[in-house]
């Protein structure tokens, strides 16, 4: 099986960057986007993130090998009941979301009976929009894969080749797990983010004048964060609550652990926690991850 047509729905930015990626990773491959917002297909044509660009799902989806959904994880099925009487009946349907459980179980409602293997490129930013996608976003970042049992593996393969063509590591895995994994990694910094950045703004005695000019480092990282689309972040919570839920129970019993061992004066415990930390962030440099420059390669403007 191979990958010769892609219909990118939704144009924002993944799926921008996804058109972008195969123009400059596998030029040979056709793509076709579409989005549901007008004003978001002109801003595509205008920037070229596709061969073309539709103004229906139905036109875009056509003789599609593969269907990819860059929609937020709440909006999936409906996206797809949009073209579902338009697609191929051997064609790939995928997505970018960063919930699995939920949006396996959404296509397959809307697509019964089609080849489905949900995706996540667990890349992104804190922009948003077909303005922020770029071609290289994917590269040396991971796409897992999460298909059900009875996938059909020439499907799996093809839909492998084609994200590592985009330079990314490809990994298969259970969606259950996926969003464990996911909720420790992503969904939970994200939540804290969002948490400690509306903390801040609220404080009576801090004015928020007092919270932006004087932000350290840390607080810094936590507003890039807490910049992220809200209604695709909104999604990942409900779709994804069981995981998330499982996870906060467990941070906030570390929580609970820290605070008593700041209570009680217990540096031997805080001197732990913070050396296992440390030794994690090497390691995500090590993996390529990240930047090991000083404050993420940021440029000093203190």
């Amino acid at each position: 099986m191979s990958i010769e047509r892609v219909a990118i729905i939704g144009l924002g930015l993944l799926g921008g960057s996804v058109g972008l990626a195969v123009q400059a990773q596998a030029p040979e491959i056709v793509t076709v986007g579409y989005d549901r917002d007008a004003s978001v297909r002109k801003k595509a044509r205008e920037l070229g993130l596709a061969s073309s660009i539709c103004d229906t799902a139905a036109e875009a989806v056509h003789d599609a090998d593969l269907v990819i959904l860059c929609v937020p994880v709440g909006a999936m099925e409906e996206a797809a009941t949009e073209f579902a009487d338009h697609v191929r009946a051997d064609a790939i349907i995928s997505d970018v979301g960063s919930s699995k459980q939920s949006v396996s179980e959404a296509l397959a409602r809307a697509l019964p009976g089609r080849t489905v293997i949900p995706a996540h490129p667990v890349a992104g930013t804190e922009q948003s929009g077909p303005d922020a996608g770029f071609a290289s976003l994917f590269t040396n970042r991971w796409c897992i894969l999460t298909p059900s049992a009875d996938a059909d593996p020439s499907a799996i393969e093809a839909l492998s080749t084609f994200w590592s063509r985009l330079g990314a590591n490809v990994e298969l895995m259970d969606a259950q797990h996926h969003d464990l994994v996911l909720a420790v990694t992503s969904h939970i910094p994200h939540l804290i983010a969002f948490t400690i950045v509306g903390t801040a703004s609220d404080l009576e005695n801090v004015t928020r004048s007092e919270v932006i000019k004087y932000s350290a480092g840390g607080f810094r990282d936590f507003t890039r964060i807490a910049a992220s689309d809200p209604v695709m972040w909104r999604d990942v919570f409900l779709n994804n609550k069981g995981a998330v839920l499982e996870m906060l129970g467990r941070f906030s019993e570390d929580l609970t652990a820290l605070q008593r061992a700041i209570r009680s004066g217990d540096g031997e415990t805080l001197h732990e926690l913070f050396s296992r930390t440390r030794a994690i962030r090497r390691q995500v440099i090590e993996e390529g991850q990240d930047d090991e420059r000083p404050d993420f390669g940021r440029e000093d403007h203190d």
